[in-house]
């Protein structure tokens, strides 16, 4: 019974990881940062460069927007890299 109650336990637990894995729709640059090992200085000049696809929202905490990015986006970041510099 213990080895069962120990398995059974580990199951709740990985659940749960992944339940706050998925559970986010978008990330503010630190968290996508954190997420992907960059600083958030760095992911937030890759979107105003173009090179992440993001948003600007209000955020309650001033008169300027901040950044946020999806989680799909963090997922295509991951899976293929920076989008190609723009030019004008």
């Amino acid at each position: 019974m213990r080895l069962k109650e120990r398995l059974e336990r580990i199951e709740a637990m990985l659940a749960v990881l992944v339940e706050r894995q998925q559970g986010r729709e978008w990330y503010t640059t630190r968290q996508f940062g954190q997420a992907v090992g960059k600083s958030e200085f760095t992911i937030r000049e890759y979107c105003r460069l173009g090179r992440l696809k993001a948003e600007k929202r209000q955020s309650g905490r001033g008169a300027y927007p901040q950044w946020v990015l999806s989680h799909a986006e963090l997922l295509r970041f991951q899976r293929e890299g920076l989008l190609a510099v723009q030019r004008p």
